[in-house]
Formats: C-alpha cells, sequence, structure tokens
C-alpha cells in the first residue's frame, strides 16, 4: 500500500492563452508546426517541482496530454517524470475539461486524495500549481521542455551517416525513395539500400501532434532493424508503456518506462542490434537489441524471437535493411547513422 504522500494527487489545471491559427480542418487535425498548433498544444507538457506532504517534501513531475476540443488526461508521479526519479509503479491518473471563466479558458480537473477530500489547481504564467481549500496556493510546478542527451550525436569513426538533412550525404544512394519535406526533414516510408548485420544505431524523430486520434491513429510509425524487428514509434506521451506504444518491440517486449516526450518534440533511438545467427540455413540464436529511447535505457537486451508485424523483410537473415514506417502520420526524421560491428 503506498504511503499517504506517494498517494498525493496533483489536480486541475487552468490556463490563459491566446488562440493560435489552425493550419487544419476542425475535425481530427494533424498539426507537423507547434506555431500553427491550438491552444491546448500550448497547455499540455510536462511540470516538475515539489510539495510538502505530511510535513514532508516530495518531488513530483506531471505530465499533461491534449486529447482535442479543451480535455486533458493528466498524469502524477511521486519521485519526479519517468526516467527522472519516478517511483514506479506508483501513479495518480486524472482528467480535465477546458471551460470559459469571463472569457479566459479554464481546465479544470479535480480528484479525491487518500483522506477523501477533494483537491484543485491550475496552471498559472506556465506552471501548475495545487490549491487549498481556500483557494491559496500550496505547490506550484514548474514546465520543462526535456531534450535527450543523445540529440544530435555526432556519428563515431567507423559510421555510416544515412540521412543528415541539408549535409553533404546524398541520400538517393543511401535510401530507397526517400521523400525530403521543404525544410530538409526525412518522411516516413523509406528503407535504406544497404542491409547490415550486428550494429549500433541512432534516429532522431519527431511525431506530429494529433489532438483527438488514440492509439495506433496518434503519431504512428516505426523503426524496423534489418527490415523486420520493430521498435514502435507513436505518440504515447503519459500512457502506460506497452509493447505496441513508443519504445515497444511491437508485440514482443514492453518499454521497463515510457521515456515518450510531447508530441513535436525531438526524440532519439540509440538501438544496440546484435542480429540473429544461423547454421546450414537455420537459425540457432535470436537477434537481441537494446534500447535507449531519449538517453534512457527501455530494452535490456531483449531477445527478439520472432519477426514483428508490418516491415518489408519477410523473413529473417543475417543482414537486413532499416526501413521506417508509413503508417499514414507525418512522422519526420533526421541525424541517421548506422555503427556497423562486423
Amino acid at each position: 500500500m503506498l504511503s499517504p504522500a506517494l498517494r498525493f494527487l496533483a489536480v486541475c489545471l487552468v490556463a490563459c492563452m491566446a488562440p493560435l491559427a489552425l493550419a487544419a480542418a476542425p475535425d481530427k487535425p494533424v498539426f507537423t508546426d507547434a506555431s500553427l498548433a491550438d491552444t491546448d498544444f500550448a497547455l499540455q507538457g510536462e511540470y516538475s517541482g515539489e510539495a510538502s506532504i505530511d510535513g514532508q517534501p516530495l518531488r513530483l513531475g506531471i505530465q499533461v496530454v491534449a486529447l482535442g476540443d479543451g480535455a486533458f488526461d493528466v498524469v502524477a508521479y511521486p519521485g519526479g517524470l519517468p526516467g527522472a526519479g519516478w517511483s514506479q509503479p506508483n501513479k495518480v491518473v486524472g482528467k480535465g475539461t477546458r471551460t470559459d471563466r469571463d472569457g479566459t479558458p479554464v481546465v479544470v480537473l479535480e480528484g479525491v486524495d487518500w483522506t477523501g477530500q477533494k483537491r484543485r489547481g491550475e496552471i498559472r504564467d506556465g506552471a501548475v500549481v495545487m490549491l487549498g481549500d481556500d483557494g491559496g496556493v500550496v505547490a506550484s510546478f514548474s514546465k520543462v521542455e526535456r531534450k535527450s542527451p543523445t540529440l544530435g550525436a555526432e556519428p563515431p569513426p567507423g559510421a555510416i551517416v544515412i540521412f543528415d538533412g541539408a549535409g553533404p550525404i546524398d541520400e538517393t544512394k543511401t535510401l530507397v525513395s526517400a521523400r525530403i519535406t521543404d525544410d530538409g526533414l526525412l518522411m516516413e516510408g523509406v528503407t535504406t539500400a544497404d542491409s547490415f548485420g550486428d550494429a549500433r544505431w541512432h534516429v532522431e524523430f519527431c511525431l506530429p501532434y494529433q489532438p483527438h486520434d488514440l492509439g495506433q491513429k496518434r503519431g504512428n510509425s516505426g523503426a524496423y532493424v534489418q527490415g523486420c524487428y520493430e521498435v514502435q514509434m507513436l505518440d504515447s506521451f503519459g500512457l502506460e508503456g506497452k509493447n505496441n506504444e513508443c519504445g515497444g518491440v511491437y508485440s514482443v517486449a514492453a518499454p521497463s518506462v515510457n521515456m515518450c516526450l510531447p508530441p513535436l518534440s525531438w526524440q532519439t533511438y540509440d538501438i544496440d542490434f546484435t542480429a540473429p545467427r544461423f547454421e546450414g540455413g537455420k537459425k540457432i540464436a535470436d537477434p537481441r537489441m537494446t534500447v535507449r529511447h531519449n538517453g534512457v535505457v527501455i530494452q535490456d537486451d531483449v531477445a527478439v524471437p520472432k519477426i514483428t508485424p508490418g516491415g518489408p523483410q519477410r523473413q529473417e537473415q543475417p543482414t537486413g535493411p532499416l526501413h521506417l514506417q508509413n503508417h499514414g502520420n507525418p512522422v519526420r526524421y533526421r541525424n541517421i547513422w548506422v555503427l556497423p560491428k562486423s
């Protein structure tokens, strides 16, 4: 059973934001540019701070997830944000709804703590504040924007650069059917021209903001190592962290912690891959992979006993290409390189 401090519930959000210009139709819009996103985009994100509970300080991380039309999910993590102090599996989940108060958009979330008392809170000037019964602030949590420590990682000696944006690499030679955006980013649905076995991969990706979509329809892609072993890419910000969510080895292994950042954040996968072994045309050892998502190990030398669905290579081989899946969502990539180990 959790202690009263760990059962602390951070609830309720309020914010004042001028509406941003919408670039898409109101029914299930998709945003790849934060400057064109809706009002709720500025409210969602990660917050962190300390509260005094039962006279003792408790660090708390909060993730605010926009669901469209002023609806939000809120997850509070005692100890800190995932990968930054959270004491698994303890967390508290709430829901919020944006309303209008004297011309100002207000998102209200209510919850009940371990004593049966309702808690209230607001977002003020970019911070989540928890309010007491008298309406006074009893705790404040500042908004934070975490960045992967491997973002922009330089390829080490011996590495092969697959895509470097506006750099000197000719992607028509390293990729098959590559499509590039006007601002120099690689689009989904692309495969490397060469095949690789044991290797270390670095991939940077950005998931779109699709507030009205849920599940596999929300910012979906995947990195298929050897064209058949998928590390899922999905806007799983604030979710549980299942094997079909971001960082999962699809249908095989859930991530040990959900390190997915908010949509439109640049994120990283660093994948150490050991290819399957064959003798006489028969597989004698499964492939294995260690995956670091935004610098945190989420898959630790995991065996992959089967091909995962949806990849272009349908039979296990000693080598294969990297494939970045087109699942119908505008996922973007940059700074992709591979260091072969053999």
